[in-house]
């Protein structure tokens, strides 16, 4: 398993997908859009930044205390996190169907609970978090927004 994880951890080496991993999301997020497979993923649309296009990448939806979230599995400092907030939380999530949501971040002192439900459901996200964070002794830096149906 330490080579399969060593090989996560390179395909976002940079806290950014490299050029092997970049056409994998984008066939994930195709498929998860079209709503075809697995049930808790889906894709989110949300307006770039500087770009003003929408960016769509794959995301899991985790279900926690009768509330939906998205974990940004390489923390606080990536782009979809910022064009989220930049957008003031408005997104759209894909799966099968469109629904236009509102995120709202998560504090961080109520995060572990939420990162440990999310490891459970995509435990290939849990070599992206940092080595301190949830389950096996990780501390819960990952940023999860809750999903607000707008």
């Amino acid at each position: 398993m330490r080579h399969y994880d060593e090989y996560l951890r390179w395909l976002y080496k940079a806290g950014r997908p490299n050029k092997f991993a970049r056409p994998r999301n984008q066939a994930a997020a195709t498929a998860f859009a079209a709503g075809s497979w697995p049930r808790r993923a889906a894709t989110l649309d949300v307006r770039g930044r500087a770009s003003g296009r929408v960016v769509s990448l794959p995301v899991v939806i985790t279900d926690y205390d009768g509330e939906r979230y998205l974990v940004s599995m390489l923390g606080e400092d990536v782009n979809w996190v910022r064009n989220v907030r930049a957008a003031g939380g408005a997104a759209v999530l894909r799966h099968g169907r469109r629904e236009a949501v509102r995120l709202v971040e998560v504090p961080a002192q109520s995060r572990a609970p939420i990162l440990r439900r999310y490891l459970e459901l995509a435990p290939a996200a849990g070599p992206h978090l940092p080595a301190d964070a949830t389950p096996r002794g990780r501390r819960s830096s990952g940023s999860p927004s809750r999903s607000r149906s707008s």
